[in-house]
């Protein structure tokens, strides 16, 4: 396990060397974003969900390219949204907001992880907000035509999620990372953060071809993120 714990926020005074495949190598070798690439310390605060994190990163450890499924509602919730409105959203967080947290994409949408509890409020909020899924389209002052609100999952306490390897990605439409978390203590948004991305993504008129984008196109294998504004 000492693989995964070689950062000294992890180290033990004593512990044996490892001698099997240097994990932190292979990441360093096989991804080229920074942005997707999972650190010793994003590995314990992810095992940290589980009620056993020890044995969940030894498990990780003797298989780390295979994903995991991991608990949600103590550690984290999941909002589980289509992958081209959380493109959007994405957009608008790191474009205009404060960023966001741990970000990974699986069978066509898009997980934003957020903080214990938004499953349960962010649903509440948006319908108070009059803004539920499923709503109308609309047309703006200037003609241009908005989103609707498309369907939102929130998996909070009692579901789980799948996660990404802890290394990259094979490209076979696998789960994989956007924003890999790389702290023990990764900034998290809120229900009122996710709220204001919705709310603003669908009041937004949808993007035309040729629009600029922080997004790659398809057959580019980079993401790019100001991960300086990472919390």
């Amino acid at each position: 396990m000492s693989a995964w714990l070689k950062d000294e926020t992890t180290l033990h005074p004593g512990a044996a060397p490892h001698h099997g495949v240097g994990l932190f190598a292979l990441l360093r070798d096989q991804c080229g974003s920074q942005a997707a690439q999972v650190t010793a310390a994003g590995a314990a605060w992810l095992a940290g969900a589980t009620p056993y994190p020890r044995s969940t990163l030894a498990q990780w450890e003797e298989r780390p390219t295979a994903p995991g499924v991991l608990p949600c509602g103590s550690a984290f919730d999941v909002v589980n949204v289509p992958a081209l409105f959380g493109r959007r959203m994405l957009e608008r967080l790191w474009a205009e907001g404060p960023g966001s947290g741990p970000v990974a994409t699986h069978r066509g949408r898009m997980l934003l992880f957020a903080t214990p509890g938004t499953a349960q409020r962010l649903p509440s909020l948006l319908s108070w907000e009059e803004w539920g899924p499923g709503g109308p389209e609309g047309v703006d002052e200037a003609g241009e035509r908005r989103g609707a609100m498309p369907s939102l999952l929130c998996h909070g306490t009692g579901d789980a999620v799948t996660v990404p390897p802890l290394t990259c990605a094979s490209p076979d439409g696998g789960p994989r990372w956007l924003v890999a978390p790389d702290t023990r203590s990764p900034w998290l948004p809120g229900p009122d953060v996710l709220l204001w991305a919705c709310v603003r993504v669908s009041r937004s008129p949808l993007p035309r071809a040729g629009d600029r984008t922080i997004f790659p196109r398809a057959d580019q294998g980079a993401n790019v993120y100001d991960v300086s504004r990472r919390r």
